[in-house]
């Protein structure tokens, strides 16, 4: 089995990951956290000059990303309806994941491969290199937005074709 996981979903493969039956990591513009590291201590110190997302302030302990905001935030390279269907369709995500610590990240003993997208203005692309580099992850870049799964379908496929014929 081959985990493949998209932002926030990074952090949810790294610790899944240490599931024997799991052969393999695949991230998409996502968090790599290490032992002991959160998407909080991730994201706590930013580069300079990095974009800051467009997070709301939480409601009833959820967080949406700012509608007016999104489609140049998340979705830049994304048609603009569809962007559009992208904020009103957006699930909410829980404060309290953002604090959940990784025990022990699954890349220290399974391969990974990583899809950094190198227009990304969520996770800026220096924290993806940072995270890729870390982890030994094999890596390929696209000029795309945090939203690749949608403007660059192909790359995406073919990142987890290729970990799925190494693993």
């Amino acid at each position: 089995m081959i985990l493949v996981g998209h932002s926030y979903g990074g952090a949810v493969i790294t610790e899944a990951g240490n599931e024997p039956n799991v052969r393999a990591l695949v991230y998409i513009a996502a968090f790599a956290p290490d032992a002991g590291e959160s998407v909080n201590t991730l994201i706590a110190d930013p580069p300079p000059g990095a974009p800051v997302p467009p997070i709301l302030p939480p409601q009833d302990g959820f967080l949406f990303l700012d509608r007016e905001k999104f489609h140049a935030s998340f979705a830049a390279d994304v048609d603009a309806d569809k962007a559009a269907f992208m904020a009103d369709s957006q699930v909410p995500w829980g404060v309290d994941a953002l604090g959940g610590t990784i025990s022990e990240p699954a890349w220290r003993t399974k391969p990974s491969w990583y899809l950094i997208a190198t227009e990304d203005r969520m996770i800026p692309p220096p924290a993806q290199q940072m995270m890729s580099g870390r982890a030994g992850s094999t890596v390929e870049e696209v000029a795309a937005s945090h939203s690749v799964y949608v403007s660059q379908p192909a790359a995406v496929a073919e990142i987890i074709k290729k970990a799925a014929a190494a693993a």
